[in-house]
């Protein structure tokens, strides 16, 4: 399983530059994708999903709350659940986010899901296992692939930067498909790199991710 480190990244523009005519002008430009993996697997999907649908800003000022609420920390999932709904609502959250962020700390509670197994489970199996969670689709999963474990082999064909970025550089009269952007990765001979072109489709928009 190939992750994000210095030297498959080095691999991945040396494939991707020797295979997409369109990619290569963006790779020269944009450098070395910068893609770098963490563990903090749990926080991540804990913001993701505080994020949801709001504005940089507005996220931020919850989760600050949402943290104060504990003290100042990210709290466990044990913590969470000893608060009701009202008082999540109290810091900022919808009535649907209190219920998303309560589902993902009793998933973890309960053994759903499991931070120490991610890592061996194919990229299937940890989708299926995260959108178990209420409040977590596909997109975010994809996200959670791609940025916080690092795996180089994630085509998020649903989000709307690389929808964009794909119809700007390749010529698409419309936003593509996601048939048609696994058409045009199979095309391009994207794999086994498809998070690191998705990345500079990203960068193409002049929006690199972090």
């Amino acid at each position: 399983m190939l992750l994000a480190t210095p030297t498959n990244l080095q691999k991945a523009v040396k494939h991707l530059v020797e295979h997409d005519a369109v990619l290569r002008p963006v790779i020269a430009r944009a450098g070395l994708c910068t893609l770098k993996p963490h563990r903090e697997y749990y926080r991540a999907l804990g913001d993701a999903i505080i994020g949801q649908q709001l504005s940089v800003k507005a996220a931020a000022s919850i989760k600050r709350r949402f943290r104060e609420l504990f003290g100042g920390n990210f709290p466990s999932p044990e913590a969470i659940l000893e608060k009701s709904p009202e008082n999540l609502r109290a810091v900022g959250f919808s009535r649907a986010k209190a219920v998303y962020i309560r589902d993902l700390a009793q998933h973890i509670i309960d053994g759903k899901v499991r931070f120490d197994k991610l890592d061996e489970q194919s990229n299937e199996e940890v989708i299926a296992t995260l959108t178990d969670v209420k409040g977590i689709g596909e997109w975010t999963a994809h996200m959670f692939l791609l940025f916080c474990m690092g795996r180089l082999d994630v085509l998020p064909t649903g989000d709307l930067g690389v929808r964009s970025g794909i119809r700007k550089l390749y010529g698409f009269e419309d936003l593509p498909t996601p048939v048609q952007i696994t058409e045009l990765a199979a095309n391009n001979h994207w794999h086994p790199y498809e998070s690191v072109a998705s990345w500079y489709i990203w960068h193409s928009l002049d929006n690199a991710p972090a």
